[in-house]
């Protein structure tokens, strides 16, 4: 195990010296030192080449397997592929440490986490709370099954179900913590339902960032801030088309200027973050190229856009499907314009049994976004 603990190393290094320890959790990097990611990492990892995923063995390529499992604070690492898409990881150890500051857990505290994977989390988890206060829910039966082994060999101590993480674990609230995994875009009621008033909530939000909500003393409602920027994945039940099957599906092309342009998109990650809010069914990936930026957007269901810088540096959108998404990025840059343009840590949610939105910089004066529960009505500023 040498060689994995010399690569442990130069990550908690690399996390020390960027700051991202958190100052407030110091148990954090105790824990995480003490059950360092080489522990809960299947032999098989994934790789993306940049057209499909490779498996990378331990048994065959110890060093490979372990640089990758190690690349550094702001990389995850891929567990499990299915039909060539990534469905569980190993999240990355920056955001690890931020999503358990941001949960104030505390000795004692009983938790639910809903996304097993691995397991890892699950022990940091139990580790601070202590033994027995810990349950874990975990949609895939062969996830569940190694993430209880891994447990039991490092201390024990937590109860891993079998179920769908959206319907939380009722039989052994309510908890004071709950904590998900995986993302969500709106957070299930029965998470409010199943958190004792005045406990806490900390789950991704959008595939793009995590937020915290306590609830409120009534139980009626649970409202909190962003607390930062990452990716997830999304629930097994949420996950929609991917943008080629899309695009496959909807082959007709309409091409325009896009007058936004690719700058914000691909630079501004507070507007990305901002049209997530405002626009919050479509996805937008981009990436720089040798000969400028491309983004491809889609709703997951049946319109797409791929925006392109040409060569005289103007972005181009070619565009399918029964939606014009480029003109609904623009629109919607638009609107966080007029909202004052809020930044990723002025963004809150609240939700209620009827409703989930999320506001900027007041949850009660502040522009909001949202959907209503029952009706599907859409809240906007």
């Amino acid at each position: 195990m040498g060689r994995f603990s010399d690569l442990q190393t130069a990550l908690d290094r690399a996390m020390e010296e960027q700051g991202l320890w958190p100052a407030d959790s110091p148990w954090v990097h105790r824990v995480a030192e003490t059950y360092p990611r080489h522990q809960f990492a299947p032999p098989r990892l994934w790789r993306w080449t940049g057209h499909e995923y490779e498996a990378v063995d331990r048994t065959v390529d110890p060093e490979d397997w372990g640089r990758l499992l190690y690349a550094g604070p702001y990389e995850s690492t891929v567990t499990q592929v299915t039909d060539g898409l990534p469905t569980s990881s190993l999240s990355c150890e920056s955001v690890v440490a931020d999503m358990l500051d941001s949960l104030l857990l505390q000795p004692g505290h009983t938790t639910l986490e809903l996304g097993t994977a691995t397991g890892r989390n699950a022990r940091l988890l139990a580790a601070q709370a202590g033994p027995d206060r810990v349950v874990s829910v975990e949609y895939d039966p062969q996830l569940a099954a190694t993430a209880t082994a891994n447990v039991e060999a490092t201390g024990g101590g937590v109860e891993i179900r079998v179920g769908d993480g959206d319907l939380g674990a009722p039989a052994g609230g309510p908890y004071d913590r709950v904590i998900s995994t995986y993302a969500v875009e709106t957070v299930p009621w029965a998470w409010v339902e199943q958190t004792r008033p005045g406990g806490r909530i900390v789950t991704p939000w959008g595939r793009l960032g995590h937020v915290a909500l306590k609830v409120s003393p009534d139980g009626h409602m649970a409202r909190g801030w962003v607390q930062g920027l990452a990716t997830f994945m999304a629930s097994r039940s949420a996950q929609g088309l991917t943008w080629e099957e899309v695009r496959d599906a909807q082959p007709a092309i309409l091409e325009s200027q896009f007058s936004l342009g690719l700058g914000p998109l691909h630079e501004n990650a507070n507007a990305l973050f901002g049209l997530r809010v405002i626009r919050p069914d479509i996805q937008v990936r981009t990436a720089a190229t040798d000969d400028g930026r491309i983004a491809w957007v889609h709703d997951g269901r049946s319109s797409w856009a791929l925006i392109e810088d040409d060569a005289q540096g103007q972005a181009v959108a070619q565009q399918g499907g029964p939606r014009r998404l480029a003109e609904e990025l623009t629109s919607g840059w638009g609107e966080w314009q007029r909202a004052g343009a809020p930044e990723v840590y002025d963004f809150g949610m609240t939700r209620t049994p009827e409703a989930q939105y999320l506001w900027a910089h007041d949850p009660e004066t502040g522009p909001r976004w949202g959907h209503r529960e029952q009706t599907g009505d859409v809240l906007a500023a």
